[in-house]
């Protein structure tokens, strides 16, 4: 005898029915609410709740079927509400076997590349696998809806339908890859075969299906093993005739681009929140949009429960992971394995000195960075040197999964990041997924004994690879708050759930697409065949989602007008529908309130430099004096300054740094040469280049542009150097460090080149590979022109002569004579001394802001000349 109350009200007082949220009349109403539509199934089957089970379409709707039959039938007893996934899982702990499809990217990638190993496909495994994997996760769900028993006359018919259109033989891998996947999903055993089972339906009287928007493809066979037992129920009857009953107010809202749509649905969602219109639901299929709102809406210290989650793939844990297994390429970069290092707890202070060395030596190649620090670096940079270098020899080779996660597992503990990623919520879900986490999992346990891909070994790349597949493929959901205010959900996951108000983002023709492209590489005649949903189904299905989205009583719909790339966007066919049949097109009003904000201008910054005595001078550091006192400030008595990245293409700069060294060795070996021929002299130049190139390890083709223009600046440089020679000029030196105290300060520099005249006179050169009219403009003011001036000064020469060597590719090498170089040294002395002496009294260090030399400087940020008054 079964046991079911009068219906009730939820809401105590409320008379009139209209006044309640409509998805909540979805479940109460006494003549069409589900609740009551259930219970009379349960009637006419004489069926005690206790012993009826009624399957919803998703696990959200659980409690709230639970709380509202509570309120509607206070007495007597419940159903129990379950899904299918819940149900199976009370009914047997069931674990997938070897070859079954676990719909776990982390093992059906694995199981997949060994099915195709076994197929002789072996060779197409990296480009098939994921084809393979996809085409199961699609033909899984269709096997497993099937009785056990009627299982091999679906893979019958599934094996015909699979090849309709392969015949080609150019299609052969296709054909492959869907044979595979029927015979994959056909052979599987799945966690709902349990529901078919005599143990299932001895429990109970009845099974209540609840059907969503989509069709259910379990319901067949559940009808046909439960018989009368079983009752098919809509959760929702007549999407059509709820929307058009619907007085819902939608508000419409035409962004320009990306930033401005986050900005207006996070203000949306704070304005709900603060009219009490809680929980409030976001709806959105753009994930970097959804993470933009979330980040502003944390800020606010709104609440909020995330039912979408995000791909674990995409957290800081997972970087860490891949960051590790990066760094230990047995051709990593110098900026790879530094990046991994400083998230690495266990690695010490140690890690800075090592970057500075190796940034200083500009070694971008991890394998040289020994060589660099063996004789410079501390003890503790060595240690810690081999310590690193110990971690990623662990970690090479070609080995098995179980040796393989052995052994990142053992690298993440020595480096201590092991500890931190299992205190992080992401990072114990990382470990999960990549079976890291201990004491494993029994059935992993059983799996790596028994597996078709247990014995297969794989390299780092493979192993790099499929740790990427497994996170890529696992999602990562936090843990709810005890009282939410905004709840981010699929739109199909509103379905049902009494809402106040929702924030429909992302609306716009692209991301909101009305029909839908159905998933995988199967036709529409292999879709029809094998029982897949078509393009329209899945058309009908967001259709009835959107317009069930629509009835909330409060919609704030939000599309972009232009993408990321200035791409005009129109909203999607879905908005556009609406408006039209509710004749409403105007748009919503901005939801961000404007502030007014009082502008503080920023003053020139005047620092007072005399706390930090300069010492010593480099020619480049008295130009920054010279050019603005601030820069000098900043960049030479603070040190601060910009690092450069390691792993930078070769640039001009680079060139020139190789030509100086080039030039260095040619005349020192030319120097040994008793008048050798034009042939000899080219040859020792393009010795001296080889030379070059390899001492500064430059790999194969990074130096290629300047490579190729190497012969015309060569052959440039060798008719230069005999006009040079015929006026008496003889190499005396290159390269040389020079130093010269001058008053309180130190003179320091390295000249490029010296040679010694007719006279005994000393002329200074210094190599240039700018622009021929830069070159010329520095000699055009000596008084102006510091390098030059400052390298005489390095001299204790009382008269010399100066010029500077431009050494072009298409104009040749062209010699700029400083005529008045001792002037302008004598009054670059007097200058400096001048200058020296000003800050140690305390003049104002400040910035100027003129002409072009801010158009590049590293310290305009910290002077902040773009906010002065």
């Amino acid at each position: 005898m079964n046991s079911i109350a009068k219906i009730h009200l939820p809401i105590d007082g409320v008379t009139d029915r209209s006044a309640l949220h409509p998805s909540v009349l979805l479940w109460t109403h006494p003549a069409t609410g589900l609740l009551a539509r259930i219970a009379g199934q349960m009637l006419q089957r004489d069926a005690h709740p206790a012993r009826t089970l009624v399957l919803l379409p998703y696990a959200q709707l659980l409690p709230l079927a639970a709380r509202l039959w509570a309120q509607c039938y206070p007495d007597g007893f419940a159903p129990q509400f379950e899904t299918t996934l819940n149900w199976s899982t009370s009914l047997g702990d069931f674990r997938p076997g070897a070859t079954d499809i676990a719909f776990d990217m982390a093992l059906d990638s694995l199981t997949a590349g060994a099915l195709l190993r076994g197929a002789g496909l072996g060779d197409k495994q990296n480009a098939l696998a994921s084809l393979l994997v996809q085409a199961a996760h699609q033909l899984g769900p269709l096997a497993a809806a099937c009785h056990p028993g009627e299982r091999v006359d679906w893979a019958q018919q599934a094996r015909r339908a699979a090849l309709i259109g392969l015949e080609n033989p150019a299609l052969a891998a296709e054909a492959a890859v869907a044979r595979i996947a029927v015979e994959w999903a056909a052979q599987s055993a799945y966690a709902s075969d349990i529901v078919f089972g005599a143990q299932a339906q001895v429990l109970l009287d009845c099974l209540v299906v609840v059907r969503g928007l989509a069709a259910e493809p379990l319901l067949a066979a559940l009808q046909r093993a439960w018989g009368e037992r079983l009752a098919s129920l809509a959760l929702i009857p007549d999407v059509q005739a709820l929307c058009a009953n619907s007085g819902s107010t939608v508000a419409w809202h035409a962004c320009v681009e990306a930033e401005d749509e986050a900005q207006r649905a996070a203000a949306c969602a704070i304005r709900h929140v603060v009219a009490g219109r809680i929980p409030l639901a976001f709806v959105s299929t753009d994930r970097a949009l959804t993470r933009r709102v979330r980040s502003m809406l944390e800020s606010a210290d709104i609440q909020i429960r995330d039912e979408t989650g995000w791909k674990l793939s995409t957290s800081h844990a997972a970087a860490q992971i891949m960051a590790l297994l990066k760094a230990c390429v047995w051709n990593a970069s110098a900026d790879v394995v530094l990046a991994w290092l400083k998230i690495a707890p266990n690695f010490g202070s140690a890690v800075g000195e090592i970057e500075t060395a190796l940034r200083k030596d500009q070694c971008s190649d991890w394998g040289r960075a020994d060589h660099g620090l063996a004789v410079q670096a501390s003890p503790a940079a060595l240690q810690l040197l081999a310590e690193v270098n110990g971690v990623r020899a662990a970690v090479k080779g070609s080995r098995t999964l179980a040796a393989w996660l052995a052994a990142l597992r053992h690298a993440l503990q020595t480096s201590g990041m092991w500890d931190g990623l299992q205190m992080d919520g992401p990072g114990t879900d990382v470990l999960s997924a990549l079976r890291l986490a201990q004491p494993a999992m029994p059935a992993w346990e059983s799996l790596l004994e028994q597996a078709l891909w247990s014995g297969q070994r794989m390299d780092l790349a493979e192993f790099t690879h499929w740790v990427n597949q497994a996170l890529e493929g696992a999602s990562f959901s936090p843990e709810y708050p005890a009282h939410e205010q905004v709840v981010f959900l699929p739109m199909s996951q509103m379905l049902a759930r009494p809402f106040p108000a929702v924030v429909l983002a992302g609306c716009d023709e692209v991301r909101l697409n009305p029909s839908p492209e159905p998933p995988g590489g199967w036709t529409v005649q292999q879709r029809a065949a094998l029982g897949l949903p078509s393009r329209e189904d899945l058309q009908a299905v967001a259709s009835a989602a959107w317009l069930h989205a629509l009835q909330t009583p409060v919609c704030d719909v939000l599309w972009r007008c232009s993408d990321d790339s200035g791409e005009i966007l129109l909203p999607s066919a879905l908005v556009q529908r609406v408006q039209l049949e509710r004749s409403a097109s105007l748009q919503a009003d901005d939801p961000r309130q404007a502030r007014t904000v009082t502008t503080v201008p920023v003053q020139r910054p005047k620092p007072d430099g005399r706390l930090i005595p300069v010492q010593s001078l480099s020619a480049s550091a008295y130009e920054d004096l010279r050019t603005c006192p601030y820069r000098f400030f900043a960049m030479r008595q603070l040190g601060l300054r910009s690092v450069d990245e390691l792993d930078a293409m070769v640039d001009k700069r680079d060139f020139g740094l190789w030509l100086h060294d080039v030039l260095k060795r040619f005349h020192e070996a030319l120097a040994h040469c008793n008048q050798p021929s034009d042939g000899a002299k080219r040859s020792l130049l393009d010795d001296a280049s080889l030379a070059t190139t390899q001492s500064m390890g430059l790999a194969d083709g990074e130096f290629l542009p300047f490579a190729a223009a190497w012969p015309a600046v060569r052959e440039g440089y060798l008719r230069w150097l005999v006009q040079h020679q015929a006026h008496g000029a003889a190499f005396a030196s290159a390269e040389t460090a020079h130093s010269q105290g001058v008053g309180p300060v130190k003179l320091v520099g390295r000249v490029d080149r010296t040679d010694t005249l007719p006279g005994g006179e000393v002329l200074v050169l210094d190599y240039k590979t700018e622009n021929a009219a830069k070159t010329a403009s520095r000699i055009k003011e000596p008084l102006e022109d510091t390098q030059i001036a400052f390298y005489a000064a390095l001299l204790p020469n009382d008269t010399l002569q100066g010029a500077y060597v431009n050494v072009g590719e298409r104009e040749g090498t062209k010699t700029y004579t400083q005529s008045d170089i001792v002037e302008a040294r004598d009054a670059l002395i007097a200058g400096v001394l001048h200058d020296m002496e000003r800050i140690a009294h305390g003049a104002p260090m400040q910035a100027l802001g003129d002409g072009t030399a801010c158009d590049f400087c590293q310290a305009r940020g910290l002077c902040r000349k773009d906010f002065w008054t």
